[in-house]
């Protein structure tokens, strides 16, 4: 038990074009070393992308995209007994948001393409269409805990 003060959740600010803080989120986890103006731009430059495609408003298909990628189910490894059992556990909201924006950027990085903010917006195309890597990890993982539903009972 910590003998200071508790800490205070301060928030994250929404970003400035949009003003939502899930894409102030997603740019946080985007940038490399601090540099948030370059991930401001990639990301904005994705959503301009996304809105001449859809020619929808790039905000809703942006949160949509991730919302399909948000998995609800994980496994997580429990020992009992000398045996290893992959134990399915529901994800809270924070976690959820995290591993699909993750999961995205992941998949955006590692497809070959001109930009990076060309592939994040085919990435996030394809996860607004449930198809793409980030949507397979995330059917992987649901049918992984579906796979070892037995094992629920393990849970702690």
């Amino acid at each position: 038990m910590g003998r200071k003060k508790k800490t205070v959740d301060r928030g994250i600010m929404a970003d400035p074009l949009y003003g939502s803080v899930v894409i102030s989120k997603f740019v946080n986890r985007m940038m490399w070393e601090g540099k948030r103006s370059v991930g401001l731009r990639i990301v904005y430059n994705a959503l301009t992308l996304l809105g001449t495609k859809t020619a929808k408003d790039p905000l809703e298909v942006f949160l949509k995209a991730i919302d399909n990628v948000k998995p609800n189910v994980e496994v997580k490894s429990r020992r009992v007994g000398g045996a290893t059992y992959q134990v399915p556990v529901d994800i809270r909201e924070p976690r959820r948001e995290a591993l699909g924006m993750r999961w995205v950027i992941a998949a955006a990085r590692k497809r070959s393409g001109k930009g990076m903010d060309d592939r994040l917006a085919a990435e996030l195309m394809d996860a607004y269409n449930n198809t793409g890597t980030a949507y397979k990890k995330r059917d992987d993982t649901h049918r992984m805990a579906e796979a070892n539903k037995a094992f629920i009972h393990y849970r702690w």
